[in-house]
C-alpha cells in the first residue's frame, strides 16, 4: 500500500510539471515566438514600401500569409503598436500579426474592413479589447496613406454570427457605403465560445507625403 501510494504522487508530480510546462510554454514561449514573427512581418512590410515608392491606394487583395498593413490602436498602448495586419485569419497569420479577412474591404476602401487576433497568447494583441471606448481611435498605415477610424459600437456574439464582417453589418442596402472597420477576437479571454466585436467609421485619411498624424486616444 505504501508503495502505491508513493507511486501515485509520483505520477501527480509528473502530470504537475507537464502541465506547469505546458502553461509556461503558452503564457510565455508562444509570445516570444509571436513576437520575433511580427517584427520580421514588419519589416518585409516596410521593406516593400521603400521597394514601390509612391504606390497607388491599396484596393487589390494580397496573397494569403503577406503583410500588408500597419496598425496602432493607442488605447491598447505597445500591444497594438505599429503591429502588423498580415492576409488570412488561419493560426499560422495570427500567430504572427492581426488578420484581415479574406475578401473584406481594404483599408479605407468603401465597406468592411475586418479584422482578427488573439486575446490570449500568440502575442495576444487584443488582450485588452474590453477597455475599449467608444470614440477610440484605430490608425491603419499603408504605403501611401494613415487612415484613421473612431470606433463606434461593439458586441459580443456566437462564433456562428458571420454578418458582423459583412460589407454593411447593420443596413440591409446590398451596395455598401460606409468605410467601416470590425475588430474581432475571443471571449472571454481564456475560451472562444464568443466573439467580442468592435465597430468603427472612417474618420480621416492623410497622404504619407504629409508626414504622421497625431495620435490621440479618444476623440
Amino acid at each position: 500500500m505504501r508503495t502505491f501510494i508513493r507511486g501515485l504522487g509520483e505520477v501527480m508530480i509528473t502530470v504537475g510539471l507537464i502541465l506547469l510546462l505546458f502553461v509556461g510554454y503558452q503564457l510565455f514561449w508562444t509570445n516570444f515566438l509571436a513576437a520575433r514573427a511580427a517584427n520580421a512581418q514588419v519589416s518585409d512590410i516596410k521593406s516593400n514600401w521603400k521597394s514601390d515608392p509612391g504606390a497607388p491606394e491599396l484596393t487589390q487583395q494580397p496573397v494569403p500569409g503577406q503583410g500588408f498593413a500597419l496598425m496602432t490602436i493607442p488605447r491598447l498602448g505597445d500591444d497594438v503598436k505599429s503591429a502588423p495586419v498580415i492576409q488570412g485569419v488561419d493560426l499560422d497569420v495570427l500567430a504572427e500579426g492581426i488578420g484581415h479577412y479574406i475578401g473584406t474591404a481594404m483599408p479605407g476602401q468603401v465597406g468592411n474592413f475586418a479584422v482578427a487576433a488573439h486575446r490570449a497568447t500568440h502575442g495576444e494583441p487584443f488582450r485588452f479589447i474590453d477597455t475599449l471606448q467608444v470614440g477610440d481611435h484605430v490608425y491603419v498605415e499603408t504605403d501611401s496613406y494613415w487612415y484613421t477610424y473612431r470606433l463606434a459600437r461593439q458586441r459580443i456574439v456566437p462564433p456562428t454570427d458571420t454578418w458582423v464582417i459583412k460589407p454593411q453589418p447593420f443596413d440591409t442596402d446590398p451596395l455598401p457605403s460606409n468605410r467601416l472597420i470590425t475588430l474581432t477576437t475571443c471571449n472571454p479571454r481564456w475560451a472562444s465560445y464568443e466573439r467580442w466585436i468592435w465597430w468603427g467609421e472612417l474618420v480621416a485619411k492623410q497622404d504619407k507625403s504629409k508626414g504622421t498624424p497625431t495620435m490621440t486616444v479618444n476623440g
